[in-house]
C-alpha cells in the first residue's frame, strides 16, 4: 500500500504512473547530457547529431513566410491554421519526388505521411500494428528509441542476434504468431554499417512471405562513404504493400531539432495513422514544413561536400583506432563502419556500461554511449562502446579519442 504523503493535506497516497511504464527503457541520451553538466570541459562521442545546421535557404522560406503572414491574411491562415493530416501539399509534392522518382521507392499500394521526425513516425507505426503482446522483431545491435516506442504500445521487442549484418535465417527463426514487423537501419545506428541491398531484399521477401510488416529506417542514407548508395527495399517491385520506409531532416541537413521527417507506409495503415497523427499533432506543424520544403529544394547537392568532411573524420577515427590497437590498448572495432557517422568497438573492462560512461566523463572528460543500450550485453570480459563523431572533428575528435583511449587504459590498470 502507498504511503502517504506527509505534506499532503489529507494525508492521501499519491497517483502513480501506469506500472507498465517500468517497463519501458530509460532514455540514455539524457543520463549522459546530466554527467556532462557535471564537467562543462567534456567532449561529446555520444548524441548522434552532425555539426552543421540547415541549408540558408531554410532560413529564407521561414523570415518570407513570416513576413509575408504578417502582411497577406490569406498568407497568415496558411501558416496559423490546421493543415491536412497528412502534411501540406506542396511538401508532399517534394517528398514523392524525393523517395518516388529520385530513390525509386515502389509506390503501389503506399502513401505518404509528414511527422515530427522520424521517431515520431516509428511511435505512431508502432501504435497501429501492435496489439497488446504482440512482437516486433529487431536485429542486435537494435536503436534504443525503436525498442522504446515498441515496449510504450504494449508490444513486446524481440531482440535477434543476427550479426551486424543481419542474416535472414536467423530473423526467420524468430517468426511466431505473434509477430508483426521486423526492423531494419541501414546504414546502421550504432555500428556504421550499410547492410547490402541483397541482404535487405531477402528481409523484404521474408517479410512478404511471412505477412509482415518491414520496417525500415533509413535516417542515415545519404551517409554512405564506402561502396555504392544505399537502395532501399522499398525499390523492390510489389513492396510498397508491406513495407514501411522512414526518413528524417535531421541528419543530413542539420535539423535535428526542426523535427520532421517523413515515412512512406502500406495504404492500409492510412486511416489508423490518421486517428493517431490528428490526436498527436492534428497535423505537422506548419512553419516547419515550411522549412522542410527549403531543404529538400536545396536537395543532396548541398549534403554532398558535408558528407565528404565526414568521411575524412571517419578515416582519422579509424586510424586512431588502428594505431591504439596496435601499440596494445584494450580496443577493437567490431565492424567496418561504411556509413553514418559512428563507430561501434568492444573494449576490455571488469566494469558495466554505466561504471565506464560515468568515470569516462567524470574523470576524463569524454562521453560515449554504452553498447548495453542498443542490445549489446557484456561479453566475455568486453563492454561494447558507440561513438559519434558527427559533433567533432580534426583536433577536437584527436582529443576526445585521447581522452577516451587515456580512459580505457586508466579502467584497465584497475
Amino acid at each position: 500500500m502507498a504511503e502517504p504523503m506527509a505534506d499532503s493535506p489529507h494525508c492521501f497516497p499519491a497517483p502513480a504512473a501506469a506500472g507498465r511504464m517500468a517497463g519501458v527503457l530509460a532514455p540514455v541520451i539524457p543520463r549522459v547530457a546530466a554527467l556532462m553538466r557535471q564537467r562543462p570541459d567534456c567532449l561529446s562521442l555520444a548524441q548522434g547529431m552532425v555539426s552543421w545546421g540547415p541549408p540558408p535557404q531554410v532560413a529564407t522560406a521561414v523570415q518570407l513566410a513570416m513576413q509575408r503572414a504578417a502582411k497577406e491574411e490569406a498568407a497568415a491562415a496558411a501558416l496559423d491554421r490546421y493543415g491536412p493530416v497528412p502534411g501540406d501539399p506542396e511538401l508532399l509534392e517534394l517528398v514523392h519526388r524525393e523517395l518516388r522518382e529520385r530513390r525509386g521507392l515502389d509506390s503501389q499500394h503506399s502513401e505518404l505521411l509528414v511527422t515530427a521526425g522520424s521517431n515520431m513516425a516509428f511511435h505512431a507505426i508502432s501504435q497501429v500494428i501492435c496489439d497488446p503482446g504482440d512482437e516486433v522483431i529487431l536485429p542486435v545491435p537494435w536503436y534504443f528509441n525503436h525498442v522504446m516506442a515498441v515496449q510504450l504500445v504494449g508490444g513486446r521487442p524481440v531482440a535477434v542476434d543476427a550479426g551486424m549484418v543481419p542474416d535472414p535465417e536467423r530473423l526467420a527463426a524468430a517468426i511466431t504468431p505473434r509477430s508483426r514487423a521486423i526492423v531494419t537501419v541501414s546504414p546502421n545506428n550504432p555500428s556504421g554499417v550499410v547492410v547490402p541491398s541483397t541482404v535487405l531484399e531477402a528481409i523484404n521477401e521474408l517479410c512478404a512471405r511471412h505477412g509482415l510488416f518491414h520496417i525500415h529506417d533509413e535516417a542515415y542514407v545519404e551517409f554512405v562513404h564506402d561502396g555504392d548508395p544505399q537502395r532501399s527495399p522499398g525499390c523492390r517491385s510489389g513492396s510498397g504493400a508491406h513495407t514501411i520506409t522512414l526518413h528524417s531532416l535531421s541528419k543530413a541537413y542539420g535539423m535535428a531539432g526542426w523535427r520532421i521527417g517523413y515515412a512512406s507506409v502500406p495504404s492500409q495503415l492510412m486511416p489508423a495513422l490518421a486517428k493517431v497523427q490528428d490526436t498527436v499533432l492534428i497535423c505537422p506543424p506548419r512553419l516547419t514544413q515550411v522549412a522542410g520544403r527549403a531543404a529538400l529544394e536545396a536537395g543532396p547537392d548541398w549534403c554532398r561536400p558535408r558528407v565528404v568532411e565526414l568521411g575524412e573524420r571517419r578515416r582519422q577515427l579509424l586510424q586512431i583506432l588502428a594505431a591504439a590497437q596496435h601499440n596494445g590498448l584494450p580496443v577493437r572495432l567490431l565492424a567496418e563502419p561504411q556509413g553514418a557517422f559512428y563507430a561501434l568497438v568492444a573494449v576490455a573492462t571488469p566494469l558495466g556500461g554505466d561504471a565506464v560512461i560515468e568515470r569516462l566523463i567524470l574523470r576524463h572528460g569524454v562521453a560515449v554511449l554504452p553498447g548495453e543500450s542498443f542490445g549489446m550485453a557484456e561479453r566475455e570480459g568486453e563492454l561494447a562502446l558507440r561513438l559519434s563523431y558527427g559533433m567533432v572533428g580534426g583536433a577536437d575528435l584527436q582529443e576526445a579519442m585521447n581522452r577516451l583511449l587515456n580512459g580505457l587504459g586508466a579502467m584497465e590498470r584497475g
